[in-house]
Formats: C-alpha cells, structure tokens, sequence
C-alpha cells in the first residue's frame, strides 16, 4: 500500500505544477477565437481551436503560443505569433483565476499589446 502511495505522489509531482493550472480552452475578450493551452515538453504551448469568423478556417490548428516557460508564479515567457500580420513576437502570460492576460511585444518591451482571456473549461 506505501508503495502504490509513493507512485501516485511521484507521478504528480513529475507533472509541471503551473503549467498545469493554464490548461485548457480560453476564449478571446472579443468573443472571435478560442485557444487550448496545453503542456509541449516542459512548457506550455496555444493553439487555435475555434475562430467566429468562419472564412479563415485555415487558422484552425495554427499554434499561436509557444515556447511559454515559467517566468514566475503563474507566470510564463516565451512567444506569441499573431497570424493578422504573420510576425512572432516575445510573449508573456499570467493567470489570475479563470482570466488569463497575453501579451506581445516589440522593441525589446518597449510597445506591447494585451488581450485578455476567460477560461471556457
């Protein structure tokens, strides 16, 4: 019985704590995309799985997230591809509840745009 015990907290303690917490499907403040965040490795990666406007079914699929590490408590850096201009900028995240705050940013930090989240399960 300790046995089985140890396996069960050592297999949930090889999982990534926070990226853990950001899991799952979000949708846009604007209400025309939704992305799965999703452990890739050690980090944490978004990809489009919804989009309102049904001409750009094409975007569907299209990682959006990636290469997202920790950076801090519920907090993670990394990159962010905006598919409206096809250029891939650093990105930040954080986590507060069931909102989620993305940002991208050029200029080494200097312009950055925010997109707010809410969490649909």
């Amino acid at each position: 019985m300790r046995t089985i015990h140890y396996a069960i907290v050592l297999s949930l303690s090889a999982a990534p704590a926070l990226a853990a917490d950001v899991a799952g499907v979000w949708l846009r403040d604007n209400g025309h995309s939704r992305v799965r965040m999703a452990p890739c490795g050690d980090m944490v990666c978004g990809t489009i799985v919804w989009l309102k406007d049904g001409d750009t079914p094409s975007r569907v699929g299209q990682r959006v997230f990636y290469n997202m590490k920790e950076s801090g408590a519920n907090s993670w850096s990394g990159n962010a591809f905006n598919p409206e201009d096809g250029k891939t900028y650093s990105g930040k995240m954080s986590l507060s509840g069931n909102t989620l705050t993305t940002s991208g940013c050029v200029l080494g930090g200097l312009i950055c745009r925010s997109v707010g989240w809410s969490r649909v399960n």
